[in-house]
């Protein structure tokens, strides 16, 4: 059986101090292959390269919105130098998307970033991992919007049913995780009940989520 961890940050601490052992673990736990999202350009590389050398692993890469200050215009360029490589194994763009929950939230230059990086996932014909906090609306208002790839991931979704609903009828599966476990998400598992086990796929978001 093929258990897919979709979101697992492996390339931070503690993962990256010993790959080998904390694989093993996950291994012994039932997973059998983990996608590892970069966030910025600072960890390209790391993710990539940890994609390369081992084979259970996936690289996704893009640029977090939580960031968007650190972005400067030529990183763009480095991202489409990595995926002019033709690696099959990166898998994904990812972790890109809107965040508004912080305070004085960049809103038109996330925006304009993810659809940037959208517009690439689609010239390469790769699934996107999409990062939602405070905008599910409007993110899904967006993908309506242009013509970007329906498929990929909303990653950690922790909206309401409707919402929920309008993601998978754009082509997106739900990204489900250890959140559902927690005493305050209880609307996140009522929702989580009443979608088709055929939209959600599961992850960890190692290891800032326990």
């Amino acid at each position: 059986m093929i258990c897919v961890d979709t979101h697992c940050h492996f390339d931070f601490p503690p993962f990256i101090h010993d790959i080998e052992d904390s694989f093993s673990r996950a291994v012994k736990a039932g997973v059998t292959d983990i996608i590892v999202p970069a966030v910025g350009i600072e960890n390209f590389e790391r993710v990539y390269s940890l994609a390369q050398q081992y084979p259970h692993l996936y690289a996704a890469l893009g640029f977090h919105p939580l960031y968007i200050a650190d972005f400067l215009p030529d990183n763009f360029d480095k991202l489409v130098a990595f995926l002019q490589q033709n690696s099959n194994k990166c898998v994904a763009i990812g972790e890109i998307g809107l965040d508004y929950f912080v305070t004085n939230a960049a809103v038109k230059q996330q925006q304009a970033l993810l659809i940037q990086q959208l517009q690439l996932a689609k010239q390469y014909d790769l699934p996107v991992i999409l990062h939602s906090r405070k905008s599910h609306d409007q993110l899904a208002a967006l993908l309506r919007r242009f013509d970007v790839p329906k498929k990929g991931v909303i990653h950690e979704f922790a909206g309401s049913l409707s919402q929920a609903n309008a993601f998978i009828r754009l082509g997106y599966f739900i990204g489900i995780g250890g959140v559902i476990t927690y005493q305050r998400a209880k609307k996140t598992r009522a929702v989580a009940a009443q979608l088709p086990l055929s939209s959600l796929v599961l992850e960890t978001d190692a290891p800032d989520m326990p």
